[in-house]
């Protein structure tokens, strides 16, 4: 795993986060989340989690998810 960086919701993404998780992301905080993001990478893909308990990920097909934690 790579490490990212961290930002608050409601402030402008850090230019590292890829354009393809922006709009999952507005659509998140969108929905009145507040928190902090996290931005990690696993196996060369970006992974945002909001402190919230919501992530935005990119699976292995290139696909954009946005879901709840699942623990």
């Amino acid at each position: 795993m790579q490490l990212g960086t961290r930002w608050a919701t409601g402030t402008e993404a850090p230019a590292s986060v890829p354009a393809s998780l922006r709009p999952a992301i507005a659509e998140v905080e969108g929905r009145g989340l507040t928190g902090h993001w996290t931005l990690t990478w696993l196996e060369g893909r970006a992974i945002a989690e909001l402190d919230a308990g919501w992530e935005v990920l990119q699976t292995a097909s290139g696909d954009v998810v946005a879901r709840p934690f699942e623990d």
